[in-house]
């Protein structure tokens, strides 16, 4: 029997390297559709972040490691990208998170890296083993010197500016002729005009299933 478009539910992946605004862009589209908001990183504790959540009770660089084992942090603080080794787990664990969010709410948002196709693969698996469940990656595009900056002005991050350049070299875009489930917005501007681009991009694309 055909899915309606009423009974589908949705997962918005937010990707990008460190410094596009992932988790700025996460929080807030959480508010505009109110759902729960995944932060990426936290995966390992399947901590399910909801709108209601401030800054002010709770310290997001506190809690935005909880997800990766201690290798990985260990290997991010000392300047080491991350293998494929090191992710599958945390990217299974992260598409188990969401699937168990649908249960309690129709959409949710998450905070994926996703450098390369493969992981995106891996999210989409979600979408293969439930019918119902429709994913869609938005990926937030800055040059690299760019998100550089943005790094080195952040205090107390985890990942130092030089991991930025390692993102960059492994990653591998989102093509929209072979990934029709992805869009690409810029994010080289201030947070409120990226959040109005993404905004006006889910809105475009949830039209099409009225």
């Amino acid at each position: 029997m055909r899915t309606q478009n009423h009974d589908l539910q949705h997962i918005w992946i937010i990707t990008g390297p460190a410094g596009c605004g992932k988790t700025t862009v996460a929080k807030s589209l959480s508010k505009k559709l109110q759902v729960e908001y995944i932060e990426g990183d936290d995966v390992s504790n399947y901590n399910l972040f909801f709108p209601s959540l401030t800054t002010s009770r709770m310290s997001l660089h506190s809690i935005c490691l909880k997800y990766h084992p201690e290798s990985n942090k260990q290997k991010m603080r000392n300047n080491i990208p991350l293998d494929d080794g090191d992710r599958w787990d945390w990217l299974i664990a992260l598409r188990d998170a969401a699937i168990e969010s649908l249960q309690r709410r129709s959409a949710v948002v998450v905070t994926c890296s996703a450098l390369k196709r493969k992981y995106r693969d891996v999210m989409r698996v979600a979408a293969y083993n439930h019918p119902t469940v429709q994913i869609h990656f938005i990926y937030l595009d800055a040059e690299e010197d760019v998100l550089v900056r943005r790094v080195t002005a952040r205090k107390g991050h985890y990942m130092p500016p030089t991991m930025v350049h390692s993102q960059f070299q492994a990653l591998e875009k989102p093509v929209s002729g072979s990934e029709g489930d992805a869009i690409t917005v810029s994010c080289d501007a201030k947070p409120n005009v990226v959040q109005d681009r993404v905004n006006r991009e889910v809105d475009r694309i949830m039209e099409q299933y009225k």
